[in-house]
């Protein structure tokens, strides 16, 4: 206790420097089971993210909390004070844009769990559920879960990220179209308001911060906990991918799979794009054996541009004949090329962790802590095609810096009453340009060629009227996120008056600027692109 005191009174004199009011020497006084740290080291380590876009000044201080009530008494303070300070949970890391960055008058709420004794997950095998603290991973979520034989039902791809940053942005993956996003499939929630309040919420309990909170860019709390629905886990999966040249034969077939929900159809939907050959064999695709790569001059009409179907089907081991016979009867129904079929079968918990194999690959080669523009849109069914003929066969040209996925889904899946916005279609596609900027690379692989083109893809789709939403988004004003939030932006400026009224939540997402707080230099709109 007293090491945490000295540590934090010594962060308050910096705070006292650079703004001034004696009434901020009250959080030299919060008494928690965690810790406060002002090591330098740590200060710049929370100041950055997956990105590496943007470099947000150092924050005053870096809060461990072991509990909810930790992150409400430093909350609670920050709401007091008469200059209210921003406090921002960071997860993972895992933001393009410096979304989880608190500024250097703030202080980070460093959530990963593990760190100083935060709660255990709590798996309920006979209600189905687990209840997870907000810092959690999802790969530990998983294999706590499996010692008991369930899973959660919707994953990302990547499974190193924290399950409040995924469920305050939506959570998505190929079993999207069937079980929705993450947020879909939250039973509960401890919620950390920018009151200081801890709130449980839920469909029967302050429902409408449970839905405000879900797709809410952290905006009106903190989650501390939630409680996750779980489904039996199967122990195997049939992973398989099959090419197309027809963009409309390939979109055809993936809309198809997606309206399947019976007990025949398959588990997973996703896809890719293939604008050269290289893309073939990066990270995201080494499925295919590099002793036998696919060439597309082979196999597409045009030479260009070639599309990957990304299926599995989920099985136990008693199942491997039955599996077969299913497997069948659902590719019959399907146009691919008929000799780019390519299968394999592995574990459960292998294909889901699979991208964390490749990421271990990529620092070997000191690949992965590079910038990352990414950009991920939302687009409408209507405008796919559109979008192809644009973008993938125009802006993009042949050359790539990291996978395009691309991939339908169903917005019935989806509760409207979350803060997630989509496309006003029955069914939308995710498009996401997972990109990775190399200083010593081509010049399609350099930074600023990347940002331009993402630049270049937004003012496409706005003179086009393609009415795309950013998933994970990053805008520059707040007219553009009044835009982004259409319909629901009252009703979401209403909870963020409730429950953050003096705006110190999540201020790195640029959506509501408390007049009092300087974090940041002005925004640039170059850049629109967001994270996994």
């Amino acid at each position: 206790m007293t090491s945490s005191f000295l540590l934090i009174t010594f962060a308050i004199c910096q705070l006292i420097i650079a703004v001034g009011p004696s009434e901020l020497l009250r959080i030299g006084a919060i008494d928690v089971d965690g810790y406060f740290s002002v090591h330098p080291t740590e200060l710049a380590s929370v100041s950055s993210d997956f990105g590496m876009l943007k470099s947000p000044e150092e924050p005053l201080a870096v809060l461990h909390p072991s509990s909810a009530e930790d992150v409400a008494r430093l909350v609670r303070t920050a709401y007091g004070s008469a200059t209210a300070f921003p406090v921002s949970a960071r997860g993972h890391g895992h933001s393009i844009n410096g979304q989880a960055a608190a500024g250097r008058n703030g202080v980070v709420v460093e959530m990963n769990h593990g760190v100083t004794g935060t709660p255990e997950p709590l798996i309920r095998p006979d209600e189905m559920y687990v209840d997870v603290w907000g810092g959690e991973l999802w790969v530990d979520v998983l294999r706590k879960t499996l010692e008991y034989g369930l899973a959660p039902k919707s994953w990302t791809d990547y499974l190193y990220l924290t399950v409040g940053g995924t469920l305050s942005n939506a959570g998505i993956s190929g079993q999207a179209f069937h079980h929705g996003p993450q947020i879909s499939n939250v039973l509960e929630m401890d919620v950390v308001t920018g009151k200081g309040e801890v709130m449980r919420c839920s469909e029967e309990e302050n429902t409408k911060l449970f839905h405000g909170v879900l797709g809410g860019l952290g905006q009106l709390g903190i989650i501390t906990r939630a409680r996750i629905s779980l489904e039996p886990a199967p122990q195997r999966v049939r992973w398989i991918r099959v090419l197309y040249s027809s963009f409309e034969v390939f979109t055809e077939d993936q809309e198809y799979l997606i309206s399947m929900h019976g007990q025949l159809k398959f588990d997973y939907v996703e896809g890719f794009v293939i604008v050269d050959e290289g893309l073939v064999n990066n990270w995201r695709s080494s499925f295919f054996s590099p002793r036998n790569p696919v060439k597309i001059s082979s196999v597409s009409s045009n030479g260009s541009v070639l599309y990957c179907l990304e299926i599995t089907k989920n099985y136990h081991d008693s199942d491997s004949e039955t599996v077969d016979q299913e497997v069948e009867i659902l590719m019959k129904k399907l146009n691919f090329i008929p000799t780019s079929v390519f299968t394999t079968d592995l574990q459960y918990v292998d294909f889901l962790d699979r991208v964390h194999k490749a990421e271990l690959k990529l620092r070997s080669k000191n690949l992965w802590e590079v910038p990352h523009p990414w950009l991920n849109l939302f687009v409408p069914k209507s405008r796919i095609s559109d979008f192809d003929k644009g973008v993938f066969k125009g802006i993009l040209g042949n050359k790539t810096s990291g996978p395009i996925l691309i991939y339908p889904m169903n917005k019935d899946k989806w509760d409207e009453r979350s803060s997630a916005v989509t496309p006003d279609e029955e069914v939308f596609y995710l498009v996401a340009l997972l990109r990775s900027a190399l200083t010593d690379g081509e010049e399609t692989q350099k930074l600023e060629y990347l940002k331009d083109q993402n630049r270049r893809i937004l003012e496409f789709c706005e003179q086009a009227k393609i009415n795309v939403k950013q998933y994970l988004p990053h805008h520059a004003t707040q007219e553009e996120w009044v835009a982004h939030f259409g319909d629901k932006w009252d009703r979401f400026r209403s909870l963020k008056d409730e429950f953050d009224p003096r705006h110190i939540l999540a201020t790195g997402q640029r959506i509501f600027q408390n007049p009092s707080l300087s974090l940041f230099p002005p925004s640039s709109p170059s850049s629109s692109a967001a994270s996994w």
